[in-house]
């Protein structure tokens, strides 16, 4: 068996350390490179240790040095720092999976343009499971294009920094199209005093911060006398690592394009 080399940025966040005890557990994936931020108090320790495994891998703040003899880097970090490692990923070849939310519009285009050198996965969540969802969202919105109205509702820990989530906006964007709706223009945010009475064509969002919520997501479709609710509940990190590492395995054969995980799991 060829063992694909894997690296990690933000390796020692919560997630990071999530796909490193992973990456270290797995029989096909080989982790060389740990990353950081200078300064970060990590710097030069066993990444092993990290998770109660030492490995031999240096957590190291020297990106286009940690990438050498790297395949692929898995990146949950914040956006900035997402496309300066791209960056160098593109320059030394390297491919990428990208769990990061909160792009903006010209920051996605900047991912966009990297896949015409690299392969890359960019999903806004990479557990299998709300990728199931997404699909049977779009079976549910096709079927239920009169007469119901759409709000999701998202919940995550008092940590995140970003809303709503890029799932919760995913899956407005999987319904918005299903029902032949641009997102951009029927998207509602926030309510608050008088509203007026709902519009038919909006999508609503609403977004809960609190404790240590991993992930919650439910797309409501009510209708008259009756309410359809599609939901997932995360309740470890360990399903988005678990994912990431599919992802991984999906780009290690492919030289460029830009995937995301609906074709990691062949839904498309």
């Amino acid at each position: 068996m060829t063992e694909i080399e894997v690296g990690v940025a933000g390796s020692s966040g919560r997630m990071g350390r999530m796909l490193i005890e992973a990456v270290l557990r797995d029989a096909d994936l080989r982790l060389v490179a740990a990353l950081e931020q200078k300064g970060n108090p990590n710097v030069g320790k066993d990444a092993g240790e990290l998770v109660g495994s030492p490995c031999g891998v240096a957590i190291d703040d020297d990106v286009a040095a940690a990438l050498k003899g790297c395949r692929v880097l898995i990146d949950f970090t914040r956006p900035e720092g997402t496309l300066a490692h791209l960056a160098a990923c593109r320059r030394q070849g390297v491919n990428a999976v990208i769990g990061t939310t909160g792009f903006g519009a010209e920051q996605k285009q900047a991912i966009s343009a990297a896949a015409r050198d690299i392969a890359i996965v960019f999903a806004p969540n990479m557990s299998v499971g709300v990728n199931v969802t997404f699909k049977l969202l779009e079976v549910a919105a096709s079927a239920l294009k009169q007469g119901y109205d759409v709000e999701i509702i998202e919940a995550h820990h008092r940590h995140k920094v970003d809303a709503p989530s890029g799932t919760a906006l995913k899956m407005g964007e999987v319904v918005a199209r299903a029902l032949g709706r641009d997102l951009a223009e029927c998207a509602i945010y926030g309510r608050e005093g008088v509203t007026g009475e709902r519009r038919t064509e909006t999508i609503g969002f609403a977004t809960v911060r609190g404790g240590d919520i991993v992930g919650d997501h439910t797309v409501m479709f009510a209708g008259t006398g009756e309410r359809i609710e599609i939901t997932h509940r995360s309740n470890s990190r360990a399903t988005y690592a678990q994912g990431a590492l599919r992802a991984a395995r999906f780009l290690a054969a492919r030289k460029s394009g830009l995937y995301d995980m609906q074709d990691v799991l062949g839904l498309k």
